[in-house]
């Protein structure tokens, strides 16, 4: 994964012109960025492979493919939404997921096979989408006009949102961290909305990554709201770098 200059800052590769699509029985396949392929290899290197989806980019090639990449589930799930802008999301980043998939399996996308982990509160089978064997473990986060995934050998959550509303902030600060809601109260209020969703994003993508999401406590965990995210034991915490008016993160558990 390229790092840039800012510590602990990932810069995730862009999915835009698709390419084609990897047929079975290849080793790895070919996912489109920019106007070159990017190979991925049949796993990911050590650390979490990062990518972006915008959807205004992606949005034509993924409706396009739609039918032919996604299941029966995802295309009822897709018909369900109101509003174009919530399923042009949705169709990206499950399109985009499915590639990427394919991709790293050396699978035509269609082939891929996604299951449901054990409830992290009741072993029932509707925790977070897994796949079999549990080799190559990814994250999903979208909305707003992006959506980010990840990918690693070891489990990995990711996020992102748009900044948060400052009359947002005042209504949930309250579900944060007790020393992070301390961090913000310091804080002049112009500089709130960054750092309540810096510090939102970091925190939802570790409890994504622990597979337990929001059914937790979120005040329960310590991840900081300043310039770098706080050491979580167990977890490395890293700041992704989007576009103006969002932030990302994404968490892999280190050994």
């Amino acid at each position: 994964m390229t790092v840039l200059t800012v510590p602990r800052l990932l810069l995730p590769r862009r999915l835009t012109d698709p390419g084609p699509d990897p047929g079975p029985g290849d080793r790895g396949g070919t996912a489109g960025s920019g106007t070159s392929g990017i190979t991925v290899t049949a796993r990911p290197a050590p650390g979490p492979e990062v990518w972006l989806v915008e959807t205004t980019e992606y949005r034509d090639h993924a409706h396009r493919r739609a039918p032919a990449t996604l299941d029966a589930q995802e295309l009822a799930r897709a018909a369900e939404f109101v509003r174009d802008s919530d399923r042009d999301s949705y169709v990206c980043a499950h399109v985009a997921l499915r590639r990427l998939l394919g991709a790293y399996l050396g699978l035509s996308p269609r082939e891929v096979t996604v299951e449901r982990a054990p409830c992290a509160h009741c072993d029932e089978p509707h925790g977070r989408p897994v796949l079999p064997g549990g080799t190559l473990h990814f994250s999903l986060s979208h909305g707003a006009g992006l959506s980010l995934l990840a990918f690693a050998t070891a489990p990995v959550g990711v996020d992102v949102e748009e900044l948060v509303p400052a009359a947002t902030i005042a209504e949930t600060a309250s579900v944060l961290h007790p020393r992070e809601a301390a961090e913000l109260a310091l804080l002049p209020a112009a500089d709130r909305p960054l750092a309540f969703t810096r510090v939102w994003t970091r925190k939802e993508a570790y409890l994504k990554g622990l597979g337990v999401g929001l059914s937790a406590d979120p005040a329960a965990d310590y991840v900081g709201s300043g310039p770098l995210p706080a050491a979580v034991p167990g977890w490395s915490l890293l700041d992704v770098s989007v576009p103006e008016g969002h932030c990302a993160a994404v968490a892999l558990r280190t050994p």
